[in-house]
């Protein structure tokens, strides 16, 4: 339980946004290329959202906010804000003022990330908290929490729980690919530490899991440039796995709401490869609302708390 403090804390949970369907979509991409997103890449995601129907994201992230809210008590309001379509960032700052937030803290909701894609956020986390009166010490944005420990079990429990059905039903021991996102290698060079941040989850999770587990780490969700990205690719290892297992579990470690690079990338893109080879595609259940989640981040807004108190003290 939280004790009471002089005002309230805000808490916004930041994600990178989405479009709803495939009608909006024209509008998230030209955000995202400020207005010079290109014909063919703009019809191919459409194309990819008739596929999917829509994306949850806004909605899963508003209800996250809300259980969060009740899960911390009358002292903290919680908003939800996207850097890309609204309801945006600047609009959750705005609504934690007008809730009478005297703090705000905001939590990336991605468990690692790289302090330079990741600007953008703190960038517009920090221009709306100055609009809105909130001085430095007023507004933080949390980092990396990639190893929180009801994250780490939440994660453990949905491997174990799928392994033990499939190795039952597939009779071996069905491999697990670990899936984050894919930078281009030009920003790994630049800021190493994502790489860090990535394998210290994946030693973290495993070490729940049993020591005999066969794993495969790799990156999913390539952007559409010719430059170099991370490998190996999901696509690349289930090359090699084909024609050697029956099945796969795909565990992201990165994504922790259902979203396009969810319900596309792997669901629809990933799931057709693997049955091109023969291989059965399984994945776990996201996060999404699940009560542990929950605990993570009210575990990350304490955590916070805390540290931000040291530094004033």
């Amino acid at each position: 339980m939280f004790t009471k403090n002089n005002g309230k804390t805000g808490i916004i949970l930041m994600t990178y946004g989405s479009a709803t369907t495939a009608e909006h979509v024209r509008e998230y991409m030209q955000s995202i290329y400020k207005g010079k997103a290109p014909e063919d890449l703009i019809e191919d995601f459409e194309n990819r959202y008739r596929l999917v129907r829509s994306s949850p994201l806004i909605a899963i992230t508003q209800e996250l906010a809300r259980l969060l809210e009740k899960r911390l008590g009358e002292n903290h309001v919680v908003e939800s804000g996207m850097r890309h379509l609204a309801p945006t960032i600047a609009s959750a700052v705005s609504k934690c003022r007008v809730r009478d937030a005297k703090r705000i803290t905001g939590i990336i909701l991605a468990p690692q990330f790289s302090s330079l894609i990741m600007e953008g956020y703190k960038t517009a986390f920090a221009e709306a908290a100055a609009r809105h009166g909130f001085d430095a010490r007023q507004a933080t944005v949390a980092g990396p929490w990639g190893t929180e420990s009801h994250f780490i079990q939440l994660l453990a429990d949905r491997v174990k729980n799928s392994l033990a059905e499939l190795n039952k039903k597939y009779g071996g021991n069905v491999p697990v690919i670990f899936t984050t996102h894919s930078l281009p290698k030009r920003v790994i060079e630049k800021d190493p530490d994502y790489l860090v941040q990535l394998q210290t989850t994946i030693s973290a999770l495993r070490e729940r899991l049993d020591p005999k587990l066969q794993w495969h780490s790799g990156y999913q969700s390539a952007g559409h440039t010719p430059e170099e990205w991370l490998k190996p690719d999901i696509t690349d290892i289930l090359e090699k796995l084909r024609g050697k297992t029956p099945a796969v579990l795909i565990v992201p470690i990165q994504f922790v709401v259902d979203h396009l690079e969810i319900l596309y990338d792997l669901d629809i893109a990933a799931r057709k490869q693997c049955e091109d080879f023969g291989i059965a595609y399984h994945r776990i259940e996201l996060p999404n609302t699940d009560s542990l989640f929950i605990n993570a981040l009210a575990s990350l807004v304490a955590e916070n708390s805390l540290t931000n108190r040291s530094r004033v003290d």
